[in-house]
């Protein structure tokens, strides 16, 4: 991931650049990845974004500041923050994006009083969100240099606790079957012990979805020290496992109060390993085919024996 500025316009507010050099593409993914590291005033604001965008649609800076009880200049700053010139750019950017899915309009927490019809149909939405919202950020240069890198690894770490330790074993599993040495790691003092004995010839994928729990973040850094390629999946591109990490793959999944560690988390994550495994297949296609044919013979023999 590339790491990552005023007159009033037409609705009132403070004046702004006329341009910015790039402009999220997904305006409703990337609000959601970088609110972490935002301050808390500009949260409050993020956090209205994504429960209503709609809202932001409909409303002037003036009226928006009414509804969300926060002066022009923060809802600028924080415009500015999510990587737009401003608050009339990040507006346009957002009516696009819902003109493209109107269903985004709607707001879509789960509530306790939601019947389970509309459990099943916030549910999906979500999923299907994570996925088009990741699949929309991730760059195909930045995934191919990633599957090069594992590829040409003597072997690959995989660090993830909790929901995303389940992400590092499918993962791990997953290069396995292809022939390619890997090994998950959930527990902090495990993942330390071999990240302390890795060499530069080889690779760790990091996955945390705040990009700031310290099970991962701590081997992380110790094998970056070591020597060790470190390509991170994370929601939040600009969290502290971002920046360590010699690549970043963003995941666009959401968490709410009813759902941590939330499937659609999950499932945008595993949409990456996916597309990692591929290209490997696709890079080492002898070779993984070969493990493929010789894996499935040695457990369709255990099935069969």
């Amino acid at each position: 991931m590339t790491r990552a500025r005023g007159g009033a316009g037409a609705d009132g507010q403070a004046a702004e650049p006329a341009a910015r050099a790039t402009e999220p593409a997904n305006p409703v993914a990337t609000v959601r990845a970088v609110l972490p590291s935002l301050t808390p005033a500009a949260q409050a604001i993020a956090r209205i974004i994504l429960d209503d965008p709609g809202l932001v649609v409909r409303s002037t800076i003036t009226e928006f500041s009414a509804v969300s009880g926060t002066s022009e200049a923060t809802i600028v700053r924080t415009a500015r923050a999510l990587g737009f010139a401003g608050y009339s750019q990040m507006r346009f950017a957002l009516a696009a994006a819902v003109a493209k899915e109107p269903e985004r309009l709607v707001p879509g927490d789960l509530a306790p009083d939601d019947p389970l019809t509309d459990v099943i149909a916030k549910v999906a939405r979500a999923e299907s969100e994570a996925l088009a919202d990741t699949a929309a950020q991730l760059d195909p240069d930045r995934l191919g240099e990633v599957v090069r890198a594992i590829a040409a690894a003597r072997r690959v770490d995989v660090y993830g606790v909790a929901a995303s330790g389940l992400v590092a074993a499918d993962m791990s599993q997953k290069l396995l079957r292809i022939g390619l040495s890997s090994h998950p790691f959930s527990d902090a003092h495990l993942a330390l012990t071999s990240a302390a004995l890795l060499k530069d010839t080889d690779v760790v994928v990091a996955i945390s979805c705040s990009g700031e729990t310290p099970d991962v973040l701590v081997p992380a850094r110790t094998a970056a020290e070591a020597g060790a390629l470190l390509v991170a999946i994370t929601n939040n591109p600009r969290s502290s496992l971002a920046e360590l990490a010699d690549h970043t793959l963003v995941s666009a999944g959401r968490e709410t109060a009813f759902r941590p560690g939330a499937l659609a988390s999950r499932i945008s994550q595993l949409l990456i390993v996916d597309c990692i495994f591929v290209g490997l297949a696709q890079r080492t296609y002898d070779t993984a085919d070969a493990a493929i044919r010789a894996t499935r013979d040695a457990t369709d023999r255990y099935r069969n024996r």
